[in-house]
């Protein structure tokens, strides 16, 4: 029996096709039910930090606090929105607390989380007097006051003669 390597060629184009095809579909499948449990994740993450906060004497003043700050690039404003978890208040403070899930998140040592809390400190103590930042992990219980102090000029802190750039 001969076969025609035209239908032959057709035919394994198809197979291809259909393999590209069926692969996207699974890959956008898996990437859409990974977002959906992160996102599941935080929410429950909120709602179990609402609770934390609030046992341990916050009242919350405002959830998904939203402002926005506009930075200086050059010279030239460049306005920014940012949305805060939450605005709570414990003995006449307004802070800013703000809820991270997973393994990596929790963590100052992260550079993005440090990042948007000192974010956070700085334009939401502009927009509202924001006095502080709050880190609270729900999945380890634990709420964190970090503080951003600038940091004091020392001799010893300046660079080298050899390392300043003229």
């Amino acid at each position: 029996m001969t076969r025609d390597p035209l239908v032959l060629a057709i035919a394994v184009l198809v197979g291809v096709l259909v393999t590209l095809v069926i692969a996207r579909w699974i890959r956008a499948w898996r990437g859409t039910w990974r977002a959906k449990a992160r996102a599941a994740r935080a929410g429950a993450g909120e709602d179990g930090a609402a609770r934390m906060l609030r046992d341990a004497g916050y009242t919350i003043v405002a959830r998904q606090a939203r402002t926005w700050w506009s930075p200086l690039v050059d010279g030239e404003p460049q306005e920014l929105e940012l949305r805060a978890d939450y605005l709570v208040e414990a003995d006449g403070e307004l802070l800013v607390a703000e809820v991270k899930t997973g393994d990596e998140a929790p963590r100052l040592s992260t550079a993005a989380t440090r990042r948007q809390l000192l974010e956070y400190h700085v334009a939401f103590s502009v927009a509202y007097g924001a006095e502080g930042v709050l880190l609270v992990c729900p999945e380890l219980g634990t709420i964190h006051r970090v503080e951003f102090p600038l940091p004091r000029p020392s001799r010893s802190a300046a660079p080298a003669a050899s390392d300043r750039r003229t």
